[in-house]
C-alpha cells in the first residue's frame, strides 16, 4: 500500500487546487494528503478516510438522494398509517351500519308479524260479524 504524508503546512484551499471539496462520511470537509511514495499512486491526493480525490463519485449527491428517499419513505409510511386509520374507521362504521340494518330487519319483521296478526284479527272479527 502506498504511504501517505500530510501536507499540513499548506492550507486546505491551497492544497485542493481546482478539485471540489471532499466530504467524509461525517459530513465534514476531509483533509487532503498527497502520496509521495514512488509508485502508481505517487502524486495522488487522498482525503483522511482514504478516498482518492480524483475518483470522487459525488458522495454529496448520493447522500442527498438517500436523504430524499428517506424523506419519501417517511412520507409514504405516514400516508400508510393515515390510510390504515381511515380503513379502521370505515370498518368500524361498516359494523355500526350492519348492526343498524340488523335492527331495522328485526323491527320490520316485528311490524310484519303485528300487521299479519292485525289482519287475522280483522278477518276473524269480520267473519264473526258476518256470521250473525
Amino acid at each position: 500500500m502506498a504511504s501517505q504524508q500530510s501536507s499540513g503546512s499548506r492550507s486546505s484551499s491551497l492544497c485542493r487546487g481546482s478539485y471540489p471539496q471532499l466530504y467524509c462520511f461525517h459530513n465534514e470537509v476531509a483533509p487532503l494528503r498527497v502520496v509521495r511514495h514512488v509508485g502508481p499512486h505517487q502524486g495522488k491526493r487522498t482525503c483522511g478516510f482514504f478516498k482518492w480525490e480524483d475518483e470522487i463519485d459525488d458522495i454529496r449527491e448520493m447522500q442527498q438522494l438517500m436523504f430524499e428517499k428517506d424523506v419519501k419513505i417517511a412520507e409514504l409510511e405516514l400516508h400508510k398509517t393515515e390510510l390504515e386509520i381511515k380503513v379502521k374507521k370505515l370498518k368500524d362504521r361498516k359494523l355500526e351500519l350492519e348492526d343498524q340494518v340488523a335492527q331495522f330487519g328485526i323491527q320490520i319483521t316485528e311490524a310484519r308479524l303485528e300487521l299479519q296478526s292485525t289482519r287475522a284479527c280483522r278477518k276473524l272479527a269480520l267473519a264473526f260479524i258476518l256470521s250473525w
